[in-house]
């Protein structure tokens, strides 16, 4: 039986940057590797399943595209002694997937209802070809955010070539200096074609090419297989010693008769090698004691394979997912999935996935791949779901999250619960991220006349600063070291969890002018507890700048098995007798904010511009020098760390008032009312700049104004509106901690994060791709970087 289908004008193969769904279904986890394999929709590269969801076959008939070619793989048994050399970035193994799996194809109408159709018929063969020899979205996502970090430089820039000429085509089919037909790369100062350095996985090199660089000078050569039409290439700079990009690649290519848009890519390039290696080795090796505790299997205890250096982001998952409120809100298993064109798109689908993904427990089984036998007696690990889908939604436009760079896991929460926030919850679904709202009330009371205001903010969390104390060197444990040498280790003295808490609500000092009796002895300002959230996400701070460098630093933080009571530290909001100040809302030079003479000369002395030190007094206070000095190291990347401040009056303590016709603009534009009520506020109320602010914060919590109702003090704030706040104000608040997201390293931008989740009174260690149980997670929670605790 025939299809007529096979050639329709829609079917066109994968062009070099477009997106196959070729490893695991859009909408959940199921892939190839699955007995009836995977379905890649042959219009749009869909990705769909082909077991009891079926969701290709939803998808062929809600897009009328009725051609997949469904591909299956098995593991090949491959037996390997020990682990590869450590190599060099040049000498990358290049392991093909032919080498680790056998996969078979064919092509299946729907529509016609033919099984099988000959991969021969009309277009299909070149569709099928193009399918199976594209890069996948997972690794081509990858690739882009390694690429974003290759810059030029001034050899690939200054390129000076000799006297043009046409290099026969066949004399690109070889090396100038021996027989080798692959890994060459031509000098683009002379035209020479030489071989590169052997590379393990089978490539091979005799170095033909780094000779002739090392003879002649000439600093940049680019590899022929990695050529594609569009343009790219492998550009590798001899001089610098580093990849490198060539924005003047075609021209320098043309200068040697070299048209790139007849040029097909034949050879991995290097980022793709790389991407390999790390995934293959580097990071299956980021546990040191994962297998000797006991793997742990089922429903909820699924693990997420590392997809380089995504540890910040799994830890995370995992201690969100294993929640009521986020499972309650995304695990549906037996709903149809949500209706979307494109479902690797859409951040609902992608959240639905994961939560099907780990609390469903289908996919969590031990690995196959490896064999228990008496030499490895234990029972493996899972292979973990991968999950890179909702990781490119999470990345999309973010300068940092985009990357393949290690991030810190904490403001990757905040991040994730913005965006979630800002999707769609039709009823009866509720936006998870209210349980962990609540509302500060901070109160200002001017030193020398006693009158009080009130603010309250809306929070999702709090930021505890771990006080620091060194042990003496004299009352140190010695420490040796793994070659029997003794090595100083600094030790610090323990701290309680109150001792961080009631430094978090303690008086401080703000010079401000009061407007009232117009004295200049400022105000004392303390925050509270106005209500409590359900679940309240505590990130510690143990960072001190160590060399201009903030250094995270081992503090040992006590948290008990008991409940954490928070009930003094609670607001007893408006007290009688407290005569409250008038409203200011002029920035006349009585409230003009004033930066601390000592902290600024401080941090001028630095070097800091003034404008970014004024900026740094007013965010942390205007009282301390190191915390405005700290905040200054944390924000130097900050798109508007230069543009000056209106100094008219505090930050804390002034309201400006803002169009709520510019709020509603900016409304219709997707942001929500906090947001952009905030960036008018940040930008003095310019629409245009208050645009530009969002783009570039897109983790900003927003300002919610005085109070839902935009009143300000006095009993009718209390009454009218208590009911509207996030939280609640009864008392007892009595936490018991729920999860913690560990880090190991002095940096939170390297090291390896882990998840420990209390489970049935048990806690169980979520470290990427392992699930086990956890027999120190009582040592592990004094040095935890993020501690969810959730209200009894």
């Amino acid at each position: 039986m025939s299809c007529k289908h096979v050639d329709s004008p829609e079917l066109r193969p994968p062009g070099p940057n477009q997106s196959v769904y070729r490893e695991d279904c859009t909408q959940c986890f199921d892939s190839i590797d699955d007995p009836t394999g995977l379905s890649v929709c042959l219009y749009c590269f869909n990705g769909g399943c082909t077991g009891d969801r079926n969701h290709a076959l939803s998808h062929s008939q809600s897009r009328k595209h009725p051609l997949v070619l469904n591909i299956r793989r098995t593991r090949k048994k491959i037996e390997r002694d020990e682990p590869p050399q450590k190599i060099s970035k040049l000498a990358i193994a290049a392991e093909t997937e032919s080498d680790r799996y056998d996969t078979t194809t064919q092509v299946n109408c729907y529509e016609c209802g033919v099984q099988d159709v000959g991969k021969s018929s009309g277009k299909l063969s070149q569709m099928a070809e193009g399918v199976l020899q594209a890069n996948t979205f997972a690794r081509q996502e990858e690739v882009k955010a390694w690429e974003q970090e290759m810059t030029a430089c001034e050899h690939t820039l200054c390129l000076e070539q000799d006297d043009p000429r046409q290099i026969e085509s066949g004399d690109l089919g070889h090396c100038a200096d021996c027989d080798l037909k692959e890994n060459l790369w031509l000098c683009l100062t002379c035209g020479n074609l030489g071989c590169g350095r052997a590379q393990f996985g089978g490539i091979g090199g005799n170095s033909h090419g780094v000779a002739h660089t090392m003879s002649s000078g000439h600093p940049v050569a680019v590899k022929l297989g990695s050529l594609t039409a569009d343009g790219t290439a492998d550009i590798y700079c001899y001089s610098c010693d580093e990849e490198r990009v060539d924005p003047e690649l075609v021209s320098h290519l043309a200068h040697w008769g070299i048209n790139i848009a007849d040029r097909q890519k034949t050879e991995k390039s290097l980022t793709e090698m790389q991407i390999e290696q790390n995934l293959r080795w580097e990071f299956s090796m980021t546990t040191e004691d994962g297998r000797e505790m006991k793997p742990m299997f089922g429903p909820g205890f699924t693990g997420l394979k590392n997809l380089g250096n995504s540890c910040y982001l799994s830890s995370v998952l995992q201690s969100l997912f294993a929640m009521p409120e986020f499972s309650g809100r995304f695990f549906h298993p037996n709903e149809p999935p949500t209706k979307t064109e494109s479902p690797a798109e859409d951040l609902e689908t992608q959240l639905r996935k994961v939560a099907d993904g780990l609390l469903s427990g289908r996919y969590s089984k031990p690995d196959t791949d490896v064999v228990v036998s008496e030499d490895n007696p234990e029972v493996p690990h899972q292979k973990g779901l991968a999950p890179a889908m909702l990781k490119h939604l999470i990345g999309r436009g973010h300068a940092e999250f985009s990357t393949m760079r290690q991030q810190d896991a904490f403001e990757l929460l905040l991040h994730l619960l913005e965006l979630i926030t800002r999707a769609q919850h039709a009823p009866p679904l509720k936006d998870p991220v209210d349980a962990f709202r609540f509302v500060m009330e901070q109160r200002l009371q001017c030193i020398n006349c006693r009158k009080v205001r009130y603010r309250t903010e809306k929070e999702e969390n709090i930021t505890v600063v771990v006080p620091i104390k060194r042990i003496p060197k004299e009352a140190r444990m010695d420490v040796t070291s793994a070659e029997g040498k003794e090595k100083e280790v600094e030790e610090f003295e323990p701290v309680s969890m109150k001792q961080c808490l009631d430094i978090l609500t303690a008086d401080e000092v703000v010079e401000l002018a009061c407007p009232s009796c117009g004295g200049k002895d400022g105000f004392t300002k303390r925050r509270l507890f106005k209500t409590f959230p359900n679940v309240l996400a505590m990130n510690a701070h143990r960072f001190e700048i160590v060399n201009w460098v903030p250094t995270k630093q081992d503090i040992p933080l006590i948290v008990g098995d008991e409940a954490l009571s928070l009930d003094a530290y609670k607001s007893p909001g408006l007290q009688q007798g407290e005569e409250l100040l008038p409203e200011d809302n002029d920035t006349s030079s009585s409230s003009k904010f004033v930066p601390n003479e000592a902290a600024l000369s401080m941090l001028e002395g630095m070097g800091f511009p003034r404008v970014r030190c004024e900026k740094a007094l007013r965010t942390t206070g205007n009282s301390d020098g190191e915390a405005a000095m700290e905040w200054l190291f944390a924000h130097m990347e900050d798109p508007d760390i230069d543009t000056p401040l209106d100094l008219g009056g505090s930050a804390s303590a002034v309201s400006s008032t803002i169009d709520p016709a510019l709020i509603e603009n900016l409304a219709g534009m997707g942001f929500n009312a906090p947001q952009a009520r905030q960036a008018l506020k940040e930008t003095g109320g310019d629409m245009e700049r208050a645009v530009d602010w969002l783009f570039s914060h897109p983790d900003a919590a927003g300002d919610f104004g005085d109070n839902a109702d935009g009143s300000t003090q006095g009993e009718a704030h209390e009454e009218t509106t208590e009911k509207s706040l996030h939280g609640s104000s009864e008392l007892p608040a009595n936490f018991h901690l729920e999860s913690i997201v560990c880090h190991k390293g002095g940096s939170i931008h390297a090291g390896h994060y882990v998840a420990f989740i209390r489970k049935e009174n048990a806690w169980v260690l979520f470290n990427d791709e392992k699930v086990a149980q956890a027999p120190d997670a009582d040592q592990m929670r004094k040095f935890a970087y993020i501690y969810f605790f959730r209200r009894a």
